[in-house]
Formats: C-alpha cells, sequence, structure tokens
C-alpha cells in the first residue's frame, strides 16, 4: 500500500506558518541561492572546485591535469569567478586561482562526504 502524501484533514496551522515566513529568506535571495547551485551542477566545475580545494593553481596546471584545454578551463573559471566561487591572484604573467572562502570548501567537502556516505 502507497503512503499518501496529503494531509487527513484540511487544517492551517497559521502559527508555523507565520513562524517559517520570518525565517525563510525573500524570493531574491532563494533565486540566487538556486542561481548558486546551478553552477555546481556542471561537473567540470566541480572538478575545477575539488582540485582548488587541495591547491591554489593557475590555468595551465588545471587543463594539464583536467586533460582539457586552457581555452575550455578558461571558460569555467569565468564562470565559478563570476558567481563568487573562486579568487585570483597574479604573479608575475601568471594568475593563480583558489576557492574564495570557507564557505566554498565547506560545500565542496560536505558534497563529497554526503555522495562517499
Amino acid at each position: 500500500m502507497k503512503e499518501q502524501l496529503v494531509c487527513g484533514e484540511k487544517k492551517i496551522h497559521k502559527n508555523l506558518l507565520e513562524e517559517i515566513d520570518r525565517k525563510i529568506p525573500d524570493e531574491e535571495k532563494l533565486y540566487d541561492v538556486a542561481e548558486l547551485f546551478k553552477v555546481f551542477g556542471d561537473s567540470t566545475r566541480i572538478r575545477i572546485l575539488t582540485v582548488l580545494l587541495e591547491a591554489e593553481v593557475c590555468v595551465c596546471d588545471l587543463s594539464e591535469y583536467l586533460k582539457m584545454t586552457v581555452s575550455a578551463v578558461s571558460h569555467q573559471l569565468k564562470i565559478l569567478k563570476q558567481s563568487k566561487l573562486i579568487k585570483s591572484r597574479r604573479d608575475g604573467k601568471s594568475v593563480f586561482y583558489s576557492l574564495s572562502d570557507e564557505h566554498v570548501r565547506s560545500i565542496i567537502s560536505q558534497g563529497i562526504e554526503h555522495v562517499e556516505e
């Protein structure tokens, strides 16, 4: 027998809904969160973020490690940078990339941990 996912009776719990409404971010912030998770929805970008979890690297090193063209890696880096997931640092003629902060490190680490369970 299938479990029904509906209420047995129509009863609205207004106090609960008001409390939830006070805690949930506004629609614009929720949209931004959804857009952020779309960026995480690409396996190439996840591969890049996983490398950056381990070390700060330049585009050439990333393209070599991932067996991709510099152009393809650069395109993905642009998306990650626009999403504020990575940052860059210039050293002479080279640009090195790293995760932007501990939040990104935590998201990637927890994602890996979740799928390994």
